[in-house]
């Protein structure tokens, strides 16, 4: 059974929401799931984890969250080096460039995305609901 964390930060609940479907996805396929806002969790819990999904809607101008969600997240960076991931989070504007962004930072980390990262703008729908679901199952 793999181990799986989903790691997030949510203003408005979008993105808690869509962290609970991919909880949900993981737990179907098998995974022991253990879920944690940004401020819970930290590097030195990376090696306790197979897999890792990041959660963090766009902030400002196309950014992660600054005050707690970027600080953790940059503290991991240095532990993605083959490490199983996947990313999701919310948007109110813009077209997604804070992902495209976040995921070529996980990459030249030498992460392993290990599907289609998830965004929805605004609320999750029944879509973006069942993409969640799917990255949960991916990284299980």
């Amino acid at each position: 059974m793999s181990k799986v964390a989903i790691v997030y930060w949510s203003g408005t609940g979008n993105t808690e929401m869509m962290a609970a479907k991919v909880a949900e996805g993981a737990k179907e396929a098998g995974a022991q799931v253990t879920s944690f806002t940004a401020a819970e969790f930290s590097a030195e819990m990376m090696d306790d984890f197979d897999a890792v999904a990041f959660g963090c809607p766009s902030m400002g101008s196309e950014q992660l969250e600054e005050t707690e969600f970027e600080p953790m997240f940059n503290a991991c960076e240095a532990k993605l080096g083959g490490k199983k991931i996947a990313l999701f989070g919310s948007y109110g504007w813009g077209d997604g460039e804070w992902m495209r962004t976040w995921e070529e930072t996980c990459l030249s980390d030498g992460a392993v995305l290990a599907c289609d990262s998830v965004i929805c703008n605004e609320a999750p729908d029944d879509e973006a609901d069942d993409a969640c679901l799917a990255l949960g199952k991916a990284l299980a």
